[in-house]
């Protein structure tokens, strides 16, 4: 996922907090470089200290994207009602830290999609709309382009997919283990994106996925307000999910690239 030239300003960006503003420690990194789906090299360091996690992460992740689904659902009636550029980093800005949680060899995922995040926030100084800002790209031939802002968004609606089907898994899951939730998750929305190096490193770790007591709590909640709130964001992320499908489809755009 991650674009040629976009993690040199990384840890600068609004979102640069889900790195370094959670009293992270600071320690010997261990490094490790994976390839994304574009072939390009992303080297991650893992620290023996977590990063603290909002103790309401969950909670504004649900109510976001609940008010999100309410727009779409007036735009459906509506055609002068649009989900905005703002709005919709806004709400993205929040599901960052989730990835990383999920596994080490998650991170990748997460510094990238907190660069394509953080780039919609910048283009949402210069269009109110998502429908304007993939015309624009149109318009300039440069929809398909590396770090275009109608490519960053076609990838952060993967990585709320991911989140999406990843909720659901968990959900339906009986027991302590979330290993194959993860994996199916990974396998539906992210296998045939990434190349071989990097479907290998995340299978490999897989056995290193923290519990479903773990993750809930990392997430500050008890399994029953979780999974409240896991239902909340299953539930309005749908149809916020098809309307940016329908962005690209409905201009012969394609969603598989």
């Amino acid at each position: 996922m991650a674009e040629v030239g976009e993690r040199k300003k990384l840890s600068h960006g609004p979102l640069s907090c889900f790195f370094c503003g959670h009293g992270i420690t600071k320690e010997e990194p261990v490094q490790s470089a994976v390839s994304d789906e574009d072939g390009i090299t992303t080297r991650s360091s893992r620290t023996s200290t977590a990063a603290a996690v909002d103790h309401n992460l969950l909670g504004k992740i649900a109510d976001a994207f609940k008010e999100l689904a309410e727009v779409v659902a007036a735009a459906s009636n509506n055609a002068e009602e649009a989900v905005e550029v703002a709005a919709f980093a806004r709400a993205c800005s929040f599901v960052a830290p989730l990835f990383g949680l999920v596994g080490f060899h998650f991170k990748f995922i997460e510094m990238d999609y907190v660069t394509k995040v953080n780039d919609l926030m910048e283009a949402s100084k210069s269009f109110k709309t998502l429908e304007s800002m993939v015309d624009e790209d149109v318009k300039t031939n440069t929809v398909r382009k590396q770090g275009s802002h109608s490519r960053n968004l076609l990838k952060i609606k993967r990585g709320l997919d991911f989140l999406r089907l990843l909720f659901h898994q968990i959900l339906l899951t009986e027991g302590n283990s979330v290993r194959d939730a993860v994996s199916k998750a990974y396998t539906e929305i992210f296998h045939l994106h990434h190349g071989w190096a990097l479907r290998k490193a995340v299978s490999s770790r897989l056995h290193h996925i923290p519990t479903k007591q773990q993750l809930f709590r990392k997430l500050n909640q008890d399994e029953s307000s979780g999974r409240v709130l896991m239902q909340a964001y299953v539930t309005a992320s749908p149809a916020l999910l098809q309307y940016i499908d329908n962005i690209f489809l409905s201009r012969e755009l394609g969603i598989d690239w």
